[in-house]
């Protein structure tokens, strides 16, 4: 059962989407609010793990509330725009909604959900609730589409100045964060930073030899790219793997 809050400035759009997912008994809806003051106290009066939030409301919008709710709720942004692509580490994304919200549209994202939700439960704990979950997701823009891409999708973060770009299964994009800012949220089960400039998951390795350098290696990585392991790190790596 997903205990379910929807946060609309609008009173109608609220009962539109409560019409709509009638049809989804394990969606449970526990409340509504009317702003993101009053979303944030329910939010601590009762049990949510879903949230259906739109982005343009006075005072504080969907995409601030994102920041400050426990990044354990899953959120599925709801709105009439569809230009937003934000900083992807400050949101707990699981999917992105444009108004007026078709039917199979919402089953997807209903699917999706429980998808994430399953996921997460088979998933170790992190010994710090910091670290984002391996199901959440990354709200990055390809071309003119904001797409939710899940991080176990992901394989590597490259720093490009002020900015980092993101490499998936989905191809390349970009997001106005620091790769510091990005790594300080990933949990290290999961990722490891090879050099100052990039950081990898681990699983997508495919194997390691010597680099040019003297004392560094390189990883090539499922995709195919070669990354520099500096010599620093390069021991850290090795002990990640399992040896017989």
């Amino acid at each position: 059962m997903l205990n379910t809050l929807i946060v609309d400035d609008e009173r109608l759009a609220r009962a539109e989407l409560k019409r709509l997912l009638r049809q989804y008994p394990q969606v449970n809806i526990v409340a509504e609010a009317e702003n993101a003051d009053t979303a944030i106290r329910m939010l601590r009066e009762n049990e949510i793990s879903l949230i259906f939030l739109d982005i343009q409301m006075p005072r504080m919008t969907g995409l601030e509330m994102a920041e400050e709710i426990d990044k354990n709720i899953q959120c599925v942004f709801c709105t009439a725009y569809d230009q937003y692509a934000a900083d992807a580490f400050t949101l707990n994304a699981t999917d992105y909604l444009v108004k007026p919200i078709e039917p199979e549209r919402l089953a997807a994202c209903v699917t999706k959900v429980e998808n994430v939700a399953k996921r997460a439960s088979q998933e170790p704990v992190p010994e710090t609730n910091s670290y984002l979950t391996d199901s959440h997701g990354v709200l990055l823009k390809f071309g003119e589409i904001n797409k939710v891409v899940r991080l176990y999708d992901i394989e590597r973060f490259e720093s490009i100045g002020n900015h980092t770009a993101v490499y998936s299964s989905h191809g390349k994009a970009y997001v106005h964060s620091s790769l510091s800012k990005i790594e300080a949220k990933l949990n290290p089960q999961y990722f490891f930073k090879a050099n100052r400039g990039d950081v990898l998951r681990i699983d997508c390795i495919d194997r390691i030899e010597p680099g040019v350098k003297a004392g560094s290696s390189l990883a090539f990585l499922r995709s195919g790219h070669e990354i520099e392991i500096s010599r620093r790190q390069v021991q850290h790596l090795k002990q990640l793997f399992t040896r017989f």
